[in-house]
């Protein structure tokens, strides 16, 4: 999956990411649209992020990585706003 974030930088998730980072972008995808507050968002993010794949324990969130989280976390602020 190609993600572009709002300041135009590119990622290829299976090129940039780790597998275990994929996986915890999948759940931020959901997240993303179900979050109440950017805060709720983040907790959300740290549990992944403690939780692993699969409870198989942390995982270190690259750059990469944290990138796309700040790319979404402004998705969330932007959606909430609307709202």
């Amino acid at each position: 999956m190609i993600i572009t974030t709002k300041n135009g930088q590119t990622f290829d998730t299976n090129r940039d990411l780790t597998a275990a980072e994929r996986h915890i972008l999948q759940k931020l995808f959901l997240w993303e649209s179900m979050a109440s507050s950017v805060q709720e968002f983040r907790e959300k993010k740290k549990e992944a992020l403690l939780k692993g794949w699969n409870n198989s324990g942390p995982v270190k969130q690259g750059g990469s990585l944290q990138k796309i989280v700040r790319h979404l976390e402004a998705k969330v602020s932007l959606r909430l706003k609307k709202s």
